[in-house]
């Protein structure tokens, strides 16, 4: 299958919406939704609101977390998307730094689609193992960075 394929899916808020709930029960219920995906690039926001808000009156720094990471996960679920062999994904680290308070809906941007795939291709390849670091960066409606979040994701070809 093709990342079209899985882009098309995604794309449905309803679809997605549906694998959501089931699958990411939090970021459904905290707000968290994919706005654009393509093959190289992901934008995915979180919402500043009751749910997703912690005492100090901004979102939560996991509710940032969980939309940082949606948005380099999908990029990765759409390169792996029925994919033969198939290929398991894990996250294996993430580095947060918090620049600014977010008090509005907050857009979280990763443009490291093809270095995703590249990576996922040289599992399939070699049959071993990769890790690739991945950036997301959270900005305001104003463009101005709330957060940046850099996460591990290692791939690796499943047993047959």
């Amino acid at each position: 299958m093709s990342f079209k394929s899985f882009q098309s899916l995604a794309s449905s808020r309803l679809r997605f919406g549906f694998f959501m709930f089931l699958k990411l029960p939090a970021a459904f219920f905290s707000g968290v939704r994919l706005r654009r995906i393509n093959e190289s690039e992901a934008v995915v926001s979180v919402p500043f609101k009751w749910f997703s808000q912690n005492p100090f009156r901004s979102t939560y720094f996991a509710c940032q977390a969980m939309a940082a990471e949606m948005s380099t996960g999908v990029l990765a679920l759409g390169h792996i998307y029925k994919r033969k062999p198939a290929v398991s994904m894990l996250v294996t680290n993430l580095r947060a730094t918090y620049l600014k308070k977010a008090t509005s809906r907050t857009f979280f941007t990763c443009k490291q689609g093809e270095e995703i795939r590249s990576s996922i291709e040289k599992a399939i390849q070699t049959g071993e193992g990769q890790t690739i670091e991945v950036t997301s960066t959270g900005r305001n409606k104003g463009g101005d960075i709330i957060s940046e979040f850099v996460i591990t994701w290692s791939f690796k070809m499943k047993e047959i």
